[in-house]
């Protein structure tokens, strides 16, 4: 029964959101508890070594047992990268390309997932100043496509016959669920995550899967919540640790009457923050644009192994960096008292304790710390923690070196080739930036009332803000990783601030680098001035179509020819209309008017090629120039008879595939054809695979039909049209594809505004959108390609020339 099969589908939807959610939450633990041992291993040799060389004098060695740690597991991470090189940066672009409809080769394959999650443990824990949680978006995703498929190239052995989600639509909905569980185990924001999904990725949205969406970032959360806190505290069952990234808990202590989280005086500063950072975070991606664009032309072409030497250096001046600026450049500073009451609750006492221990006392007396060795020789998720919830003072001189090399050197990072997050090094220098200006209000300007955590949590709103350009959904992440919902209005109100100040000068920079990849991504929704521009100014009128009975060859020349994704079904106009016209005027009159004004692609093909030079090939161009030179004689009404001669005229036998000739007019090149629907070339390919044709002197009804499942069973690899073995067939058959076309796919007016093209376009996730006349012939197809940016301004600009 069709109702009972509904349900079932629905179950099973439900069935794949949950199991993608504790998937993804289970590539986080795994990624979390190697990242945490390697870094363990690493910093307790090291560390061990320093405070014996300290009194020895053998720096140098513990420098190089560091580098040795370090270059090693960047050097695995790179690796991992040159077997995959999608898998290098955060996969954030990708998957926001995925989401708009694009796709990216490889994206969201089982290899990409391995290497990313390995590559990002390696990265991570090899010191570079890069996050692990950009990439656990990226790997939810990959696991939102593949497992509800059942199967993976990478492992072509394992066959499940599992016949659900065979299509491009039910993939993205599952991709964009596993990205938002991705967010969600990331930062232990499952709101966030479904807001993340919405906002950077899905074009295409339904009321069903926001809530499968938030479902699927529930179950990821409390999955490797749920394992955390077993694997740490080994309480299990007892959810205390959210997630990768945890702030910890914004407390005024209790025996500080005045002390507020923050005040509406302080407001005014957050605002200045929000510039600062927006400026801050324009600098950062017009750095990082100019060192992509200079890799993409220095670094890219050379072989393979270029690239990891890139890296290797990387490593290596992040290490010396970090080991002299740790040594040298630090102050020590006093230790705050933290004697707590007895009856104080056992979480603040232990987070206490967590930042405390990661106190790095390097070269200082007893009861003091260096405090830039704190925050260099820690994890960043420590570090954070240390800016955010640390009493004793960091020195403004610690922070703005702090800063600066940081800045510099996460810049120079993000964008080699290992897998890399950019929110924690974002969220880490801007924290440093708000504890600087909280020191300096404290000693400088005299407020005492004022919270530094506060001031360095903003300050990380900020400069994220400024680097990455997302609004809602960074604001809910930042208010459930610090659970503090107080916050919420600072935080909103700076990364508004820091957004609009950052579009002042450039896009955000994931968008950035998906420009970089020239991917033909459609923004929200068009400017107002290309409202001038109609369907027919974009479309293209020069179609490959193919008739409802066509033979096999000239399907499989089309196919072999061309690249197109789809192709009209169409029949040509053919008719008497001579006739009618000579023998009544209002017949005649009605004719003329409906040739008047039906705009032809051939009419249309003519005005571009006068205004200009679109048309590729110069020989066509000259064709058109001289035709408009020959005809043009005194009578209007002659013209019109000579077009109606040549237009009806029989055509010698023609197949699509035969390459109109040079003798041809532009009227006959391009002649008028009705449109009857569409069909994909995966559909055609099929078709021919599966041998679906009839011979001439049977009927059509004798063509052997497919079902639904058959025609979808290959997805999401069809056969490639090159790897048809062609002696298998008839080249005379002829093929019916009616029953396989979509006999009503959306279309538009050529008068249609671009807008309205746009938002349909937009809204139904479509690829391909006929334009079609009044009398129903097409006279071109808008994909893609004609929507974005570049394309509409360069058409606008040859509107205002026209006019």
């Amino acid at each position: 029964l069709p109702k009972q099969k509904a349900q079932r589908y629905e179950a099973v939807k439900w069935v794949m959101v949950f199991a993608i959610g504790v998937c993804t939450g289970l590539v986080g633990l795994f990624v979390d508890f190697f990242v945490r041992l390697l870094t363990q291993l690493k910093f307790q040799v090291v560390q061990s070594s320093v405070e014996e060389c300290t009194e020895k004098g053998c720096l140098a060695l513990s420098l190089l047992e560091l580098l040795g740690f370090n270059l090693t597991f960047v050097f695995l991470a790179s690796l991992l990268v040159l077997i995959q090189p999608v898998a290098a940066g955060s996969g954030i672009p990708e998957i926001k390309c995925y989401l708009n409809g694009v796709k990216v080769p490889g994206v969201v394959r089982l290899r990409t997932v391995v290497c990313k999650a390995m590559g990002v443990l390696f990265s991570v824990a090899g010191g570079l100043f890069v996050g692990k949680e950009g990439p656990m978006i990226h790997s939810g995703a990959v696991v939102g496509a593949g497992l509800p498929q059942f199967q993976s190239i990478s492992l072509r052995k394992i066959q499940f016959n599992f016949p659900y989600f065979r299509s491009d639509r039910d993939k993205r909905d599952f991709v964009s669920a596993g990205a938002a569980a991705g967010v969600a185990a990331a930062f232990g924001a499952p709101i966030g995550g479904t807001l993340f999904s919405l906002e950077e990725g899905s074009s295409f949205w339904n009321q069903g899967l926001t809530w499968k969406v938030l479902f699927c970032s529930m179950a990821a959360t409390f999955t490797l919540n749920f394992f955390r806190s077993g694997i740490q505290f080994g309480s299990w069952g007892s959810f205390q640790l959210p997630g990768l990234l945890n702030f910890g808990e914004f407390k005024c202590s209790e025996s500080d009457k005045k002390c507020h989280l923050w005040t509406a005086v302080d407001l005014g500063f957050f605002i200045l923050m929000g510039i600062v950072g927006g400026l801050l975070g324009a600098t950062f991606n017009c750095l990082n644009k100019r060192l992509a664009k200079y890799r993409m032309r220095n670094v890219h072409p050379k072989p393979k192994l270029v690239r990891v030497l890139e890296s290797l250096l990387v490593s290596l001046t992040t290490t010396v960096v970090v080991f002299v600026a740790s040594m040298v450049l630090g102050e020590c500073r006093q230790m705050s008292s933290t004697s707590h009451s007895g009856n104080d609750t056992l979480t603040l006492q232990g987070m206490s304790e967590d930042v405390n221990s990661s106190i790095k006392t390097f070269f200082c007396p007893n009861e003091t710390y260096n405090d830039m060795a704190t925050l260099f020789f820690n994890p960043q998720e420590s570090a954070i923690l240390q800016l955010f919830h640390q009493d004793g003072t960091f020195s403004p001189v610690t922070l703005s070196l702090f800063f600066l090399l940081y800045f510099l050197l996460s810049c120079w990072t993000y964008g080699i080739s290992v897998p890399s997050g950019l929110f924690v090094p974002s969220l880490l220098c801007g924290a440093a930036f708000g504890r600087l200006v909280a020191n300096l209000l404290k000693s400088y300007i005299g407020l005492d009332h004022i919270y530094s955590g506060t001031f360095a949590l903003i300050g990380a709103a900020a400069f994220l803000g400024g680097v990455v350009r997302m609004t809602i959904s960074l604001t809910v992440i930042l208010i459930e990783s610090t659970n503090e919902i107080t916050y919420g209005l600072p935080i909103m109100i700076t990364l508004m601030v820091a957004k609009w100040t950052g579009d002042f000068f450039n896009k955000g920079i994931y968008d950035i680098h998906v420009n970089l990849r020239g991917v033909p991504l459609l923004e929200w929704e068009t400017e107002v001035e290309m409202d001038k521009l109609r369907a027919s100014d974009i479309m293209e009128p020069n179609l490959t179509y193919v008739y409802p009975h066509t033979r096999i060859q000239s399907l499989v020349s089309i196919l072999r020819t061309t690249v197109h994704h789809a192709f009209p079904v169409v029949t040509e106009n053919r008719g008497n209309e001579r006739e009618f016209m000579k023998g009544n005027q209002l017949i005649s009159n009605n004719i003329k008017f409906k040739k008047s004004s039906i705009l032809t692609r051939a009419g249309e093909q003519r005005r571009r090629s006068q205004s200009m030079k679109s048309y590729p090939s110069s020989e066509l161009r000259n064709m058109c120039d001289e035709h408009i030179a020959t005809e043009e004689p005194a009578e209007k009404e002659d013209l019109l008879q000579q077009m109606l001669e040549r237009r009806y005229t029989p055509y010698p036998n023609l197949y699509p595939d035969q390459s109109p000739s040079e003798e041809w007019t532009m009227e006959e090149r391009f002649r008028p054809l009705t449109f009857h629907g569409l069909i994909l070339r995966s559909q055609l390919v099929t078709l021919l695979v599966r041998g679906v044709c009839y011979s001439e002197s049977q009927s059509s009804a004798s063509q052997p039909r497919l079902s639904h499942a058959e025609m979808s069973e290959d997805y999401p690899r069809y056969p490639d049209i090159h790897d048809l073995d062609l002696t298998l067939l008839n080249p005379r058959m002829i093929v019916d594809v009616t029953p396989y076309m979509n006999p009503s796919p959306f279309a538009v007016s050529p008068n249609t505004h671009v807008s309205q093209v746009f938002n349909l376009f937009r809204t139904m996730g479509l690829r391909h959108l006929p334009v079609v006349n009044a009398v129903g012939e097409i006279v071109g197809i808008i994909t893609r390609h004609n929507l974005t940016h570049e394309f509409l301004q360069a058409r606008l600009r040859q509107h205002y020339q026209t006019i």
